[in-house]
Protein backbone atom coordinates (compact mmCIF):
# COMPACT_ATOMS: atom_id res chain seq x y z
CA UNK A 1 0.00 0.00 0.00
CA UNK A 2 1.32 3.45 -0.86
CA UNK A 3 1.87 5.61 2.20
CA UNK A 4 0.11 8.93 2.00
CA UNK A 5 0.74 11.94 4.19
CA UNK A 6 -1.80 14.69 4.84
CA UNK A 7 -1.73 17.59 2.35
CA UNK A 8 -0.05 19.95 4.81
CA UNK A 9 3.05 17.75 4.82
CA UNK A 10 2.97 17.19 1.06
CA UNK A 11 2.18 20.55 -0.39
CA UNK A 12 5.66 21.88 -1.02
CA UNK A 13 7.61 18.81 -2.00
CA UNK A 14 9.50 18.89 -5.23
CA UNK A 15 8.13 15.36 -5.01
CA UNK A 16 5.17 15.01 -2.69
CA UNK A 17 5.88 11.31 -2.24
CA UNK A 18 8.81 12.42 -0.11
CA UNK A 19 6.50 13.12 2.78
CA UNK A 20 4.41 10.08 1.95
CA UNK A 21 7.48 7.92 2.14
CA UNK A 22 8.39 9.52 5.45
CA UNK A 23 4.86 9.19 6.77
CA UNK A 24 4.03 11.13 9.89
CA UNK A 25 3.86 8.56 12.65
CA UNK A 26 7.17 8.83 14.46
CA UNK A 27 10.25 10.97 14.80
CA UNK A 28 13.18 9.47 12.96
CA UNK A 29 16.33 9.26 15.02
CA UNK A 30 19.55 9.73 13.09
CA UNK A 31 22.75 7.77 13.48
CA UNK A 32 24.39 8.15 16.92
CA UNK A 33 27.05 10.53 15.60
CA UNK A 34 24.36 12.87 14.38
CA UNK A 35 21.99 12.48 17.28
CA UNK A 36 24.74 13.45 19.71
CA UNK A 37 26.17 16.24 17.57
CA UNK A 38 26.87 19.49 19.34
CA UNK A 39 26.17 22.96 18.04
CA UNK A 40 29.07 24.73 16.37
CA UNK A 41 28.51 27.69 18.69
CA UNK A 42 30.27 27.88 22.09
CA UNK A 43 28.77 25.73 24.83
CA UNK A 44 26.45 27.55 27.16
CA UNK A 45 25.41 30.22 24.70
CA UNK A 46 22.22 32.02 25.63
CA UNK A 47 21.31 32.75 22.05
CA UNK A 48 17.65 31.93 21.52
CA UNK A 49 18.03 31.17 17.83
CA UNK A 50 20.94 28.81 18.41
CA UNK A 51 19.01 26.90 21.06
CA UNK A 52 16.06 26.39 18.73
CA UNK A 53 18.31 25.21 15.91
CA UNK A 54 20.14 22.86 18.25
CA UNK A 55 16.86 21.23 19.24
CA UNK A 56 16.17 20.41 15.59
CA UNK A 57 19.17 18.09 15.86
CA UNK A 58 19.02 16.90 19.46
CA UNK A 59 15.24 16.46 19.75
CA UNK A 60 13.84 16.18 16.21
CA UNK A 61 16.71 14.08 14.91
CA UNK A 62 17.70 16.10 11.86
CA UNK A 63 21.31 15.31 10.88
CA UNK A 64 22.23 18.98 10.62
CA UNK A 65 21.01 22.56 10.35
CA UNK A 66 22.35 25.65 8.58
CA UNK A 67 20.83 29.12 8.97
CA UNK A 68 21.35 32.73 7.99
CA UNK A 69 19.57 35.47 9.93
CA UNK A 70 19.38 39.24 9.70
CA UNK A 71 18.15 40.58 13.01
CA UNK A 72 16.34 43.75 13.92
CA UNK A 73 19.75 45.37 14.44
CA UNK A 74 20.61 44.77 10.79
CA UNK A 75 23.43 42.39 11.61
CA UNK A 76 23.68 39.11 9.68
CA UNK A 77 24.57 35.97 11.63
CA UNK A 78 25.21 32.46 10.33
CA UNK A 79 24.33 29.46 12.49
CA UNK A 80 24.94 25.73 12.35
CA UNK A 81 23.93 22.71 14.40
CA UNK A 82 25.29 19.25 13.75
CA UNK A 83 28.26 18.35 11.53
CA UNK A 84 27.67 20.80 8.67
CA UNK A 85 29.73 23.59 7.07
CA UNK A 86 28.84 27.19 7.70
CA UNK A 87 26.62 28.56 4.91
CA UNK A 88 27.16 25.51 2.69
CA UNK A 89 25.37 24.85 -0.56
CA UNK A 90 22.01 23.08 -0.31
CA UNK A 91 19.31 22.14 -2.78
CA UNK A 92 16.56 24.72 -2.27
CA UNK A 93 13.70 22.80 -3.89
CA UNK A 94 10.54 24.81 -4.36
CA UNK A 95 12.17 28.14 -3.56
CA UNK A 96 13.02 27.80 -7.26
CA UNK A 97 9.37 28.67 -7.94
CA UNK A 98 9.94 32.19 -6.65
CA UNK A 99 12.90 32.65 -9.03
CA UNK A 100 10.76 31.36 -11.90
CA UNK A 101 7.91 33.69 -10.94
CA UNK A 102 10.31 36.66 -10.94
CA UNK A 103 11.42 35.85 -14.49
CA UNK A 104 7.83 35.50 -15.68
CA UNK A 105 6.89 38.82 -14.07
CA UNK A 106 9.91 40.58 -15.52
CA UNK A 107 8.75 39.38 -18.94
CA UNK A 108 5.28 40.69 -18.10
CA UNK A 109 6.86 44.07 -17.33
CA UNK A 110 8.57 43.95 -20.72
CA UNK A 111 5.27 43.29 -22.47
CA UNK A 112 6.30 39.81 -23.59
CA UNK A 113 3.93 37.81 -21.36
CA UNK A 114 0.35 38.64 -20.37
CA UNK A 115 -0.63 37.30 -16.94
CA UNK A 116 -4.22 36.86 -18.06
CA UNK A 117 -3.45 35.14 -21.35
CA UNK A 118 -4.01 31.40 -21.44
CA UNK A 119 -1.53 28.56 -21.31
CA UNK A 120 -2.89 27.48 -24.68
CA UNK A 121 -1.85 30.84 -26.15
CA UNK A 122 1.80 30.23 -25.30
CA UNK A 123 1.91 26.42 -25.40
CA UNK A 124 -0.60 25.30 -28.05
CA UNK A 125 -1.81 21.76 -27.54
CA UNK A 126 0.36 21.04 -24.50
CA UNK A 127 -2.34 20.99 -21.80
CA UNK A 128 -5.09 18.75 -23.16
CA UNK A 129 -6.77 15.45 -22.33
CA UNK A 130 -8.60 13.92 -19.37
CA UNK A 131 -10.56 17.13 -18.86
CA UNK A 132 -7.45 19.33 -18.77
CA UNK A 133 -7.73 22.39 -20.97
CA UNK A 134 -4.93 24.94 -21.33
CA UNK A 135 -7.40 27.28 -22.98
CA UNK A 136 -9.12 27.77 -19.62
CA UNK A 137 -6.00 28.29 -17.47
CA UNK A 138 -4.17 31.62 -17.29
CA UNK A 139 -0.53 32.33 -16.58
CA UNK A 140 -1.62 34.08 -13.38
CA UNK A 141 -3.40 30.92 -12.22
CA UNK A 142 -0.25 28.89 -12.81
CA UNK A 143 1.81 31.23 -10.65
CA UNK A 144 -0.88 31.49 -7.97
CA UNK A 145 -1.45 27.73 -7.74
CA UNK A 146 -5.11 28.03 -8.69
CA UNK A 147 -5.06 26.12 -12.00
CA UNK A 148 -6.53 22.87 -10.67
CA UNK A 149 -3.88 20.80 -12.45
CA UNK A 150 -2.74 17.56 -10.87
CA UNK A 151 0.79 17.28 -9.45
CA UNK A 152 3.05 15.11 -11.60
CA UNK A 153 4.93 13.64 -8.66
CA UNK A 154 1.78 11.83 -7.56
CA UNK A 155 2.01 9.90 -10.82
CA UNK A 156 5.75 9.37 -11.12
CA UNK A 157 6.41 8.44 -7.48
CA UNK A 158 4.06 5.90 -5.96
CA UNK A 159 6.17 3.82 -3.52
CA UNK A 160 8.23 4.93 -0.51
CA UNK A 161 11.37 3.38 -1.98
CA UNK A 162 11.01 5.59 -5.08
CA UNK A 163 12.47 8.49 -3.15
CA UNK A 164 15.79 6.64 -3.17
CA UNK A 165 15.54 4.46 -6.27
CA UNK A 166 14.60 7.35 -8.59
CA UNK A 167 16.99 9.91 -7.16
CA UNK A 168 19.30 9.50 -10.18
CA UNK A 169 16.55 9.50 -12.80
CA UNK A 170 16.49 12.25 -15.41
CA UNK A 171 13.16 13.82 -16.34
CA UNK A 172 12.49 16.10 -19.28
CA UNK A 173 9.98 18.89 -18.52
CA UNK A 174 7.39 17.64 -21.00
CA UNK A 175 7.53 14.21 -19.38
CA UNK A 176 6.62 15.84 -16.07
CA UNK A 177 3.68 17.69 -17.62
CA UNK A 178 2.46 14.65 -19.54
CA UNK A 179 2.51 12.60 -16.33
CA UNK A 180 0.30 15.16 -14.59
CA UNK A 181 -2.15 15.19 -17.49
CA UNK A 182 -2.87 11.49 -17.07
CA UNK A 183 -5.04 12.70 -14.16
CA UNK A 184 -8.16 14.82 -14.44
CA UNK A 185 -7.98 18.36 -13.03
CA UNK A 186 -8.84 18.66 -9.36
CA UNK A 187 -11.13 21.67 -9.82
CA UNK A 188 -12.19 24.36 -12.28
CA UNK A 189 -9.38 26.88 -12.84
CA UNK A 190 -9.61 29.72 -10.35
CA UNK A 191 -12.12 27.96 -8.09
CA UNK A 192 -9.70 27.31 -5.23
CA UNK A 193 -6.03 27.10 -4.23
CA UNK A 194 -4.01 23.89 -4.35
CA UNK A 195 -0.26 23.45 -4.59
CA UNK A 196 1.00 21.67 -7.72
CA UNK A 197 4.53 21.52 -9.10
CA UNK A 198 3.04 21.11 -12.57
CA UNK A 199 2.07 24.79 -12.60
CA UNK A 200 5.67 25.92 -12.42
CA UNK A 201 6.99 23.48 -14.98
CA UNK A 202 4.46 24.99 -17.37
CA UNK A 203 5.57 28.48 -16.34
CA UNK A 204 9.13 27.51 -17.17
CA UNK A 205 8.06 26.19 -20.57
CA UNK A 206 6.26 29.49 -21.26
CA UNK A 207 9.44 31.41 -20.45
CA UNK A 208 11.38 29.23 -22.88
CA UNK A 209 8.74 29.65 -25.59
CA UNK A 210 8.77 33.43 -25.25
CA UNK A 211 12.51 33.99 -24.86
CA UNK A 212 13.73 31.05 -26.97
CA UNK A 213 16.33 30.47 -24.24
CA UNK A 214 16.57 27.88 -21.41
CA UNK A 215 14.77 28.79 -18.19
CA UNK A 216 17.97 28.17 -16.20
CA UNK A 217 19.81 30.70 -18.32
CA UNK A 218 17.04 33.26 -17.88
CA UNK A 219 17.07 32.80 -14.09
CA UNK A 220 20.86 33.12 -14.08
CA UNK A 221 21.00 36.26 -16.23
CA UNK A 222 17.98 38.01 -14.75
CA UNK A 223 18.28 37.16 -11.06
CA UNK A 224 21.40 35.30 -9.96
CA UNK A 225 24.06 37.42 -11.67
CA UNK A 226 22.47 40.85 -11.01
CA UNK A 227 22.33 40.01 -7.30
CA UNK A 228 25.89 38.70 -7.26
CA UNK A 229 24.88 35.27 -5.95
CA UNK A 230 28.12 33.35 -6.55
CA UNK A 231 27.05 30.11 -4.85
CA UNK A 232 23.57 29.95 -6.38
CA UNK A 233 23.24 28.07 -9.64
CA UNK A 234 21.06 26.07 -12.00
CA UNK A 235 22.54 22.54 -12.31
CA UNK A 236 23.28 21.48 -15.85
CA UNK A 237 21.61 18.55 -17.59
CA UNK A 238 22.73 15.39 -15.81
CA UNK A 239 24.66 17.29 -13.11
CA UNK A 240 24.16 15.39 -9.86
CA UNK A 241 26.93 16.59 -7.54
CA UNK A 242 26.89 19.86 -5.62
CA UNK A 243 29.70 22.09 -6.83
CA UNK A 244 30.86 23.85 -3.69
CA UNK A 245 31.26 23.21 0.03
CA UNK A 246 28.11 21.48 1.23
CA UNK A 247 26.63 19.21 3.90
CA UNK A 248 25.40 15.71 3.14
CA UNK A 249 21.66 15.32 2.55
CA UNK A 250 19.53 12.37 3.71
CA UNK A 251 16.16 10.65 3.39
CA UNK A 252 14.58 7.56 4.92
CA UNK A 253 12.02 5.24 3.37
CA UNK A 254 10.08 4.60 6.59
CA UNK A 255 9.85 6.04 10.10
CA UNK A 256 12.70 4.71 12.21
CA UNK A 257 14.71 3.56 9.18
CA UNK A 258 18.32 4.54 8.68
CA UNK A 259 19.20 7.71 6.88
CA UNK A 260 20.14 7.16 3.24
CA UNK A 261 22.64 9.59 1.73
CA UNK A 262 21.09 11.20 -1.38
CA UNK A 263 23.41 14.18 -1.62
CA UNK A 264 24.24 13.25 -5.20
CA UNK A 265 20.98 13.19 -7.15
CA UNK A 266 19.42 14.45 -10.37
CA UNK A 267 17.28 17.54 -9.62
CA UNK A 268 15.53 17.51 -13.01
CA UNK A 269 12.44 16.24 -11.22
CA UNK A 270 11.98 19.79 -9.96
CA UNK A 271 13.10 21.76 -13.05
CA UNK A 272 11.48 25.23 -12.96
CA UNK A 273 9.58 24.13 -9.84
CA UNK A 274 12.57 22.97 -7.79
CA UNK A 275 16.01 22.55 -9.40
CA UNK A 276 18.15 25.37 -7.96
CA UNK A 277 21.09 25.16 -5.55
CA UNK A 278 21.96 28.01 -3.17
CA UNK A 279 23.19 28.76 0.35
CA UNK A 280 21.18 30.06 3.31
CA UNK A 281 22.90 33.46 3.06
CA UNK A 282 22.30 33.86 -0.68
CA UNK A 283 18.72 32.63 -0.51
CA UNK A 284 18.11 35.20 2.22
CA UNK A 285 19.72 37.86 0.00
CA UNK A 286 17.40 36.94 -2.87
CA UNK A 287 14.23 37.19 -0.81
CA UNK A 288 15.39 40.47 0.76
CA UNK A 289 15.92 41.92 -2.72
CA UNK A 290 12.56 40.66 -3.94
CA UNK A 291 10.50 41.87 -0.99
CA UNK A 292 12.46 45.14 -1.10
CA UNK A 293 11.29 45.80 -4.65
CA UNK A 294 14.69 45.45 -6.34
CA UNK A 295 13.75 42.79 -8.93
CA UNK A 296 10.37 43.85 -10.32
CA UNK A 297 8.64 46.97 -11.58
CA UNK A 298 5.96 48.36 -9.22
CA UNK A 299 2.99 46.93 -11.16
CA UNK A 300 4.46 43.44 -11.24
CA UNK A 301 5.57 43.71 -7.61
CA UNK A 302 1.98 44.52 -6.68
CA UNK A 303 0.72 41.56 -8.71
CA UNK A 304 3.16 39.20 -7.02
CA UNK A 305 2.09 40.37 -3.56
CA UNK A 306 -1.65 40.04 -4.26
CA UNK A 307 -2.63 36.90 -2.39
CA UNK A 308 -5.36 34.32 -2.02
CA UNK A 309 -5.92 32.13 1.05
CA UNK A 310 -3.64 29.07 1.01
CA UNK A 311 -5.08 26.50 3.44
CA UNK A 312 -2.64 23.73 4.24
CA UNK A 313 0.41 25.58 2.95
CA UNK A 314 1.97 24.72 6.32
CA UNK A 315 0.64 22.48 9.11
CA UNK A 316 0.31 25.48 11.45
CA UNK A 317 -0.14 29.22 11.04
CA UNK A 318 -1.97 31.43 8.57
CA UNK A 319 -0.61 31.75 5.02
CA UNK A 320 -1.77 33.46 1.84
CA UNK A 321 -0.20 32.79 -1.57
CA UNK A 322 0.74 35.41 -4.13
CA UNK A 323 2.55 34.73 -7.40
CA UNK A 324 5.33 32.42 -6.27
CA UNK A 325 5.59 33.85 -2.76
CA UNK A 326 3.57 33.46 0.44
CA UNK A 327 2.60 35.86 3.22
CA UNK A 328 2.63 34.63 6.82
CA UNK A 329 1.31 36.26 9.96
CA UNK A 330 4.06 36.17 12.58
CA UNK A 331 3.24 35.13 16.16
CA UNK A 332 4.96 38.30 17.42
CA UNK A 333 2.86 40.52 15.16
CA UNK A 334 3.13 41.75 11.61
CA UNK A 335 3.68 39.63 8.54
CA UNK A 336 6.56 38.18 6.57
CA UNK A 337 7.09 36.84 3.07
CA UNK A 338 8.83 33.71 1.81
CA UNK A 339 8.34 30.29 0.30
CA UNK A 340 10.39 27.26 1.28
CA UNK A 341 11.32 24.06 -0.47
CA UNK A 342 11.79 20.30 -0.12
CA UNK A 343 13.79 17.93 -2.28
CA UNK A 344 15.69 14.71 -1.57
CA UNK A 345 18.16 15.43 1.20
CA UNK A 346 17.18 18.98 2.13
CA UNK A 347 14.38 21.17 3.43
CA UNK A 348 14.53 24.96 3.59
CA UNK A 349 12.17 27.47 5.17
CA UNK A 350 12.51 31.25 4.95
CA UNK A 351 10.75 34.50 5.75
CA UNK A 352 11.53 38.19 5.20
CA UNK A 353 9.80 41.19 6.79
CA UNK A 354 9.37 44.58 5.19
CA UNK A 355 11.31 46.19 8.05
CA UNK A 356 14.48 44.30 7.18
CA UNK A 357 14.47 41.15 9.32
CA UNK A 358 15.03 37.87 7.49
CA UNK A 359 15.82 34.24 8.18
CA UNK A 360 16.58 31.08 6.22
CA UNK A 361 16.81 27.69 7.92
CA UNK A 362 17.96 24.60 6.02
CA UNK A 363 17.87 21.08 7.47
CA UNK A 364 19.80 18.24 5.87
CA UNK A 365 17.00 15.69 5.66
CA UNK A 366 13.32 15.64 4.84
CA UNK A 367 11.13 15.53 7.96
CA UNK A 368 9.30 12.36 8.89
CA UNK A 369 6.18 14.07 10.16
CA UNK A 370 4.29 17.28 10.76
CA UNK A 371 5.90 18.01 14.12
CA UNK A 372 9.38 18.04 12.62
CA UNK A 373 8.16 20.36 9.86
CA UNK A 374 6.38 22.58 12.38
CA UNK A 375 9.58 22.82 14.43
CA UNK A 376 11.55 23.97 11.38
CA UNK A 377 8.94 26.65 10.73
CA UNK A 378 9.00 27.68 14.37
CA UNK A 379 12.77 28.12 14.21
CA UNK A 380 12.32 30.64 11.37
CA UNK A 381 9.66 32.52 13.33
CA UNK A 382 11.90 32.52 16.38
CA UNK A 383 14.75 33.99 14.36
CA UNK A 384 12.50 36.88 13.27
CA UNK A 385 10.80 37.41 16.62
CA UNK A 386 13.61 36.82 19.15
CA UNK A 387 14.94 39.90 20.92
CA UNK A 388 18.28 38.57 22.15
CA UNK A 389 20.04 37.56 18.95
Amino acid sequence: MTLQAPPSTRRRRTMRVAAGALAAVAVLTGPPAFAAAESSRPAGTRDTVQRHLGRLVSEDGFPGVLASVRGADGRVRDYTAGPVPRDGQVRIGSNTKTFTAVVVLQLVGEGRIDLDATVEHYLPGVVRGNGNDGGKITVRQLLQQTSGLSDYDDVLFTKPQDIVDKSHSYYQPRRLVDAALTNAPHFTPGAKWEYSNTNYVLAGLIVEQVTERPIGEEITNRVIRPLGLRDTYWPGVGEQRLRGTHPRGYVAVAPGAEWVDVTDMDPSLGWAAGQLVSTPDELRTFFEALVGGRLLKPAQQAAMMTTVPAPGFEPTGEYAYGLGIARHELPCGGDAWGHGGDIQGFETRNLVTRDGRSAVVAVTALPTGEQMLADVNESVETALCATDH
